[in-house]
């Protein structure tokens, strides 16, 4: 019997080492940066060495896919968005970011836009990119401020600095194809085999615990001063790199108790303010849809319809003319 479970475990043991082996000569590139869950500088731009750039989503990074070159043309005027689910948008072609290239466009100027922004992306990880972006000749970045992501930027960082780590308990994550199934967990793509029971508690888990973060005083005073601390190192690098920043602050659709709709800033606009000053512009969501039906442009309490998408893309293109912001790629 024992000779028999020798070689059981023995040949598990060989088509687990094959397995591994196929993982990382076969998906190692692909996965790369992948457990770090956006907190690698360079995840998610593929440089090619024709000196394009490509979007790809890999490393914890779902961008939407999109080339560029590294260099940016003579006259072009080159914008970079940077954000959350927001300015990402329901698609590439829907959201505000690929709007602003057509409007300038169909206005005459050489101009050519790009959407950086990521789902669950909070101010640490916002910055990872913009770092990132500046490497690339902008004309123009967006920063689309948000806030309301600061508990998935540091579950994220734990996550991160988990399999980085080399205590025993990490140990079997250092396994590729052990982190590929371990990440298939969380990412729920087994979940309708599984029973409904676990599957609604698993769900009010994750709800529950940002729910209770949310409520928090402490937690949300400290990410609400990690938000202007990494906003305002933010600004410092556009203008270290010379290279001007629009702060584009988020409103959020929020319903009274008597059942109208408002927008509600949450501070975003004053600490925006603050920061605006030499080749630093703000623009406040709130401000510009004043006036409107919010329901009419708000999916949800913070996300827009194409419609939303397009009155923002109007204000953006009408802000980058009025400051002359547009002549800077020359």
């Amino acid at each position: 019997m024992n000779h028999w479970t020798t070689k059981a475990f023995l040949l598990v043991v060989a088509l687990l080492c094959g397995c591994e082996l196929i993982v990382r000569v076969c998906f190692a590139r692909s996965m790369s940066g992948r457990f770090e869950y956006g907190y690698n500088p360079a995840s998610g731009f593929r440089e090619k060495t024709d000196g394009t750039v490509h979007l790809v989503r890999a490393g914890g990074r779902r961008f939407h896919p999109q080339s560029f070159a590294r260099k940016r043309p003579d006259g072009v005027f080159r914008i970079m968005v940077i954000g959350d689910s927001v300015p990402r948008g329901p698609s590439l072609q829907r959201a505000y970011a690929h709007r602003v290239g057509e409007l300038l466009r169909a206005q005459g100027a050489q101009a050519e836009s790009f959407n950086l922004a990521v789902p669950g992306y909070g101010a640490r990880r916002n910055q990872i990119v913009l770092r990132q972006a500046l490497k690339y000749q902008p004309s123009l970045i967006i920063l689309h401020l948000n806030g309301s992501n600061e508990f998935e930027d540091e579950r994220d960082w734990q996550r991160a600095r988990e399999f980085q780590s080399w205590h025993p308990r990490n140990w079997p994550m250092k396994s590729l194809l052990l982190r590929r199934l371990h990440e298939m967990k969380t990412e729920r793509l087994f979940w309708r085999w599984l029973p409904q029971e676990i599957r609604s508690e698993g769900a009010a888990n994750d709800a529950g615990d940002e729910i209770a973060a949310a409520h928090d005083p402490e937690k949300t005073r400290r990410w609400k001063d990690l938000v202007h601390k990494k906003t305002a190192e933010d600004v410092a690098l556009a203008r270290q790199a010379q290279v001007p920043l629009l702060l584009l602050t988020q409103a959020r659709c929020e319903r009274r108790p008597e059942g109208s709709a408002v927008l509600d800033d949450h501070g975003l606009d004053s600490m925006a303010r603050s920061l605006a000053g030499e080749t630093v512009s703000h623009l406040s969501m709130k401000e510009v849809l004043a006036g409107t039906d919010p329901e009419k442009l708000f999916a949800d309490g913070s996300h827009l319809r194409d419609e939303g998408h397009d009155w923002l893309a109007r204000a953006i293109v009408a802000k980058l003319r009025r400051e002359g912001l547009i002549r800077s790629a020359q």
